[in-house]
This record gives structure tokens, sequence and C-alpha cells, in this order.
């Protein structure tokens, strides 16, 4: 339909001197917060990455997806507002709560229907793709002991983490307490670059401490220092810009060091916290009818040293029980 519009010579607003027009004054907060809530279209070239144990030769396969999919997903979602542009004003599409269906509306006629369908479908793709993802950190977290040990249960048949999975679900639920989507989006935008900064500057103090680890996958480090430039740019303004959004998330974070502390930390816990953890284990296991998956015993390298080994113990390790006992897929 894009295509059509521009063929009929409907591109006013593509044409240099309109499509750059400033509607407001100028602000670099405002331009920083523009491309925090933009590049949430774009934030699943990571997520693939959480499921690396499930992938088929990963160190060959997870470039791969990563290169082809950033291209397509860049190429589909640039062109679809090109498309927008042809029909409507950058002051419609500011005003409109669903700007695919405003298109739909204007150009397909009784085939608008077709729109909001196709945002629907959109929509369960990326809610089953996060889920996918999603899950599979908890359940990589409990396993390395930084959550209950009852996330890194599997289900005897379907070998899914459905504790981990309900986890996802419950804490879902709880951030759908604010109704303002895009509030939701610097909430979530602005934490999660946060942690990929983080994680991006490791790679770099990794590649300098440590040049001799094995590396299957290595790029050059000018791709993370361009991206830790970025970065800096957007969090830096980001957080002048909308300081109680920002504060806010950061907030949000921080809840989770008192578990930390509540449930790694500390070492020696009382009975009854142990007993009450054992019981909520148990309760979970049956419920969910998941056990702990067998570990394949040539999976670990010789080179694991005991403080690793301590670090794989989770929060609570319960006793021997009839529970244990069922067999193991």
């Amino acid at each position: 339909m894009g295509i059509v519009q521009i063929c009929k010579g409907e591109y006013f607003w593509l044409e240099p001197k309109n499509a750059f027009e400033n509607f407001q004054e100028p602000d670099i907060g405002l331009i920083a917060l523009a491309f925090l809530q933009g590049s949430f279209a774009y934030g699943g070239w990571n997520f693939l990455n959480y499921v690396t144990e499930e992938l088929v030769d990963p160190y060959k396969n997870l470039p791969r997806a990563i290169f082809i999919s950033i291209p397509l997903v860049t190429f589909v979602y640039v062109f679809a507002n090109v498309a927008y542009v042809t029909a409507m004003s950058p002051q419609e599409l500011l005003a409109s709560n669903a700007v695919a269906v405003t298109f739909g509306e204007k150009l397909l006629g009784v085939m608008a229907w077709i729109m909001p369908i196709s945002v629907a479908l959109s929509t369960f793709g990326g809610v089953n793709g996060s889920l996918f993802t999603s899950s599979r950190l908890f359940f990589a977290g409990a396993r390395e002991g930084h959550l209950p040990s009852v996330l890194a249960m599997i289900h005897v048949k379907r070998c899914t983490p459905i504790p981990a999975l309900l986890f996802t679900c419950i804490s879902t639920l709880l951030m759908l307490v604010t109704s303002d989507m895009y509030t939701l989006i610097n909430y979530v935008g602005f934490i999660n670059y946060l942690f990929y900064g983080v994680t991006i500057a490791g790679q770099i103090v990794l590649r300098w401490k440590k040049p001799d680890i094995p590396r299957p996958i290595k790029i050059n480090l000018l791709f993370p220092i361009i991206y830790l430039l970025f970065w800096a740019f957007l969090l830096i303004f980001s957080l002048w810009s909308e300081p109680v959004v920002c504060g806010t998330g950061l907030a949000i974070m921080l809840t989770g060091v008192p578990v930390y502390f509540l449930g790694v930390y500390w070492q020696h816990k009382p009975k009854c916290f142990n007993n009450f953890i054992e019981s909520l284990t148990l309760v979970s296991q049956k419920m969910c009818v998941a056990v702990y998956p067998e570990m394949d015993a040539g999976s670990r390298t010789k080179e694991t040293n005991e403080d690793t080994e301590e670090q794989r113990q989770p929060i609570y390790q319960p006793t021997a029980s009839k529970d244990k006992e069922q067999p193991q897929p």
C-alpha cells in the first residue's frame, strides 16, 4: 500500500523539507527518550542468547540468526513507517492510539479489519517469543542458585520449565498495574539498556583481563565500544529528561537486592525458614508435576573448580523424599 501511495504521488511528508520540519522545540532529552522508546521495537535481538542451550549448533546458528533477523526487522519496520507517512501526517501519527489500524481505515476501506487482526497476531508472536526466552532466564538463575530452586525444575514429560513460566506470568501481571503503555516502555527500556551496557562493558573487561579464555563467538572490540557510547548518551539524557520514570525503574530494580541477601548471601538460615521453603518447593513441584532435570555427566568440564560448583548449588536443597525418587526425564 505504501508503494501504491508513492506511485500516486502521495509522498508529501517524505520530502526532506517536510520530513524534518520541527513541530516543537528540539530537546536533547526528548531525542534520547525517542530513541529509547523506538528501540523497544528492535529489542528482540538479544533474546536468543537466553536459549543457547536449546539451539542446534549455537556457535554457528546464534550469530546467523542475529545477522539475518536485525536487517529483516529493520527493513520491515522502516518501510512500514514510510507507508504510514504516505497516508498520515506526523500529527495524526502522534494522535493515533493504533497507527496501523488508522492506516488501514484510511486506505483499505471495507478490508480495514485486516489491520487489527494483523496487529493482534504480531502481538501474540512477540509475547510467545518473550515467554519462551524470559522463562529460561529465571530457570538459569535458579540453577545457578540465585533464585528459589523450584524455578530450576522442568515438567516430567514435556521438559518445559513450568514453574519459571508461571513466575514469568505473575511478574508480567504485576507490571500491568500501570495503564500507561509509554511509561511501562520507559521502565522496561531504561532498565534493559542499563543491563545491556553493563553486560557489554563486562565483555570488554574480560577481553582485557582474560584474553586467553575460549571464545567460540568473537567480534571486533570496536562494535561494543560504539554501542557503549550510544548507551551512555541514551541513559544519561533519558534520566535527565524523565528523572521520575527512570528513577522509579531503578527503584524497582533495586528491590532485588534484599531478595539476594535473603536467599543467596545469607547462608545460615534458621530451620523454620528452610522448612517453609521445603514445603513451598514440594507443593509447587506437585502442582506443576516438575522435577530437577537430569544433568549430563559429560557436560561439566574438568576445569570446573570448587567455587563454581558451590555457586551452582540452589538456595535450598531438600532432603531425600519420595518426590525425588520419581524417574527424571
